[in-house]
């Protein structure tokens, strides 16, 4: 029963047959893999995303489940996604770099985004090399009628508020 080859088992398994069930059933895995269709169909996740979804949903939905399967759950349906190439961090990192910049997001910004949504440092820097804080500074004036592009008089109370915002994006 403690076969090495599975990728399911922990180290930390007792040799007696008490042991709780670590390896998901068939119909675990296939809830998964369903799962995981159905969310990247609707919107590009990351890696991070997809697993903690999984793994958060299968807790919800399967009574007596053990960490050691809610874990192998989220990396069977990340493998999965994988496989048929519906997971790629590094696209989404470029997507979610070029709207922000149509948005007017500064580099900091998009940087903090990508961090929270668990896109590597490495593929968030190669991303961000393109971006430029000035370009999307003029945008985000244009949007908000700062700047040049105000439609009232300047009081010091605007003032504050468009020097908030700035500082805030």
């Amino acid at each position: 029963m403690n076969d090495d080859s599975s990728p399911f088992l922990t180290d930390d398994m007792a040799e007696d047959g008490d042991m709780p069930a670590v390896e998901p059933t068939s119909r675990m895995l296939s809830w998964a893999r369903n799962s995981a269709l159905y969310r990247l169909e609707q919107r590009m996740m990351t890696e991070k995303q997809l697993r903690d979804a999984i793994m958060r949903k299968a807790r919800e939905k399967f009574e007596d489940i053990s960490p050691a399967q809610v874990k192998a759950l989220g990396e069977f349906a990340v493998t999965f996604a994988y496989g048929i190439k519906a997971l790629d961090d590094t696209a989404f990192a470029e997507i979610t770099v070029r709207s922000g910049q149509r948005s007017g997001k500064s580099r900091r910004g998009l940087a903090q985004k990508l961090q929270i949504k668990g896109i590597a440092r490495e593929t968030a820097t190669a991303a961000l090399q393109e971006t430029n804080d000035l370009a999307a500074a003029v945008i985000f004036a244009r949007k908000r009628a700062f700047g040049p592009f105000r439609r009232a008089e300047l009081d010091e109370k605007r003032k504050n508020k468009e020097f908030s915002a700035f500082a805030r994006n």
